[in-house]
């Protein structure tokens, strides 16, 4: 199958590798030029020291290559999704799948990646690829599990298909709406988790953040129409696990810059690539005030990111909560 994958950092990178591994014809499209250039010169992408890029491998900055591909991967960031789908709307053959991988919600709409797309790309079949998947791991050959999202169960399949191999396993669910937001909103929570570390906080503080955290993300999942059981599955509680507590993890190491006292902006910079946690903050408050949600954690994390609040004082508000019974808020 001739695939072109759309993003050029370290996740559509690793994809990209993987797809040319299981016999797909692949092209790497970078949004610059020099980028694609440095990646054709070097044979590796920085962001992944020490994993070859094949000859087998091409690589463009011009967008008509998804011309002729029976598959898009949309590894974008989340930010530019919409605009990069739109960009190939014209070139794209006749019932083109289109895949897509980051992690985020579209900060101005508030809607998933893939409705997103879906407005951009009428008449074309959009799904997502989620779950524990470090693109420095994935890069290097290691298990992984994930799971393809799709309205129609033959497009997640034909995704299953497409990805499936002996080191990458793919499962499939029609629940698009609860991988996203659980794919989006952990982003949230590892940042949390990120700033207890820097506070030199403990496992116990972390244990209940991420505990407490999934459950604020499955009740807004709910409330969005997911599923519950999603959020007990690789998009939900495996993304959870391995983003809060993984160095590869940009969303807790730039948590961690801030528990250290580094100021917010200067921290989201210095990771030096997107820090979704910190956009996905506004958006998930922005929809829970809509839906009346109650996401405390998520509160305190955006009043952290932009309102300057101090994050030892968030850890306390928290911990003084009003008494409520765990099981009355239980989202199993």
């Amino acid at each position: 199958m001739n695939i072109t994958v759309l993003g050029s950092g370290g996740w559509g990178t690793a994809l990209a590798l993987l797809l040319l591994e299981n016999g797909h014809a692949v092209t790497l499209w970078s949004h610059r030029e020099e980028e694609a250039a440095a990646l054709r010169e070097r044979g590796e992408n920085p962001v992944l020291p020490g994993v070859l890029l094949p000859k087998g491998l091409k690589f463009t900055a011009d967008i008509a290559c998804v011309k002729g591909c029976q598959a898009i991967v949309l590894a974008t960031p989340s930010f530019a999704a919409r605009s990069t789908a739109r960009q190939m709307k014209e070139l794209l053959e006749p019932g083109a799948v289109v895949i897509s991988v980051s992690k985020g919600i579209e900060k101005d709409t508030s809607l998933t990646l893939t409705e997103a797309i879906g407005e951009e790309l009428p008449g074309h079949p959009v799904a997502a690829l989620s779950g524990p998947s470090h693109a420095e791991e994935v890069g290097r050959h290691i298990p992984t599990a994930v799971v393809a999202a799709a309205k129609d169960k033959a497009v997640a399949g034909l995704v299953q298909d497409i990805f499936m191999s002996q080191r990458f396993r793919v499962y499939t669910t029609d629940d698009v709406v609860g991988v996203e937001l659980g794919a989006a909103l952990k982003n949230v929570i590892a940042l949390s988790a990120g700033v207890s570390d820097g506070l030199g906080l403990g496992d116990n503080t972390k244990a209940m953040l991420m505990t407490r955290g999934l459950t604020e993300i499955a009740r807004l999942g709910e409330a969005m129409g997911g599923r519950k059981e999603t959020f007990a599955g690789l998009a939900g509680v495996g993304d959870l696990i391995v983003t809060c507590t993984s160095m590869h993890s940009r969303n807790r190491r730039c948590g961690i810059l801030i528990g250290k006292g580094t100021p917010v902006e200067e921290a989201v910079k210095e990771i030096g690539m997107v820090v979704e946690g910190y956009y996905a903050a506004a958006t998930a408050k922005t929809l829970a005030d809509k839906l009346g949600v109650e996401m405390p954690i998520t509160n305190a994390a955006y009043q952290v990111l932009y309102e300057g609040k101090d994050p030892r004082a968030a850890v306390t508000e928290l911990m003084t909560r009003d008494k409520k019974p765990e099981n009355e808020e239980s989202w199993v």
